[in-house]
């Protein structure tokens, strides 16, 4: 299994770095243009969560990137140094009372875009896993 890996300081600038390493990824195991997509908005979903809610925008606090990839799949860990957060219960935020309201969208994609999401060490870290082909 080959894997790549980054860290950077909980800046949402950094997000351009994580960007150029889904971009290298897309290169590196010549994924399709549809896998890419939805690797592309739901790692950079998870790396904004993790800058802003996990690690609460310090940038004394870092957020690990990884990738890990074989034949059928590629998973990529997205881990930060926060307190962890309760993600048994998320609220819905296709509920009515809940479309107006401006986050809470980041995990309801993540899920879609992937095909396995895993939360690990209390929330700390999460695992969005696409398979390919």
């Amino acid at each position: 299994m080959n894997s790549i890996s980054i860290e950077i300081p909980s800046l949402l600038d950094n997000i351009r770095i994580v960007e150029s390493f889904v971009d290298n990824t897309k290169e590196k195991y010549e994924l399709t243009d549809d896998v890419y997509g939805n690797i592309m908005i739901a790692v950079v979903e998870s790396v904004n969560n993790a800058i802003v809610h996990g690690n609460q925008s310090d940038k004394n606090k870092n957020v690990h990137l990884s990738a890990k990839f074989n034949d059928s799949s590629i998973a990529f860990t997205i881990s930060d140094e926060g307190p962890g957060f309760d993600f048994h219960n998320l609220p819905d935020p296709t509920a009515p009372e809940n479309l107006e309201k401006a986050g809470g969208r980041g995990i309801f994609l993540m899920k879609h875009l992937s095909d396995e999401v895993s939360f690990n060490q209390d929330g700390r870290q999460v695992v969005l896993t696409f398979y390919l082909g």
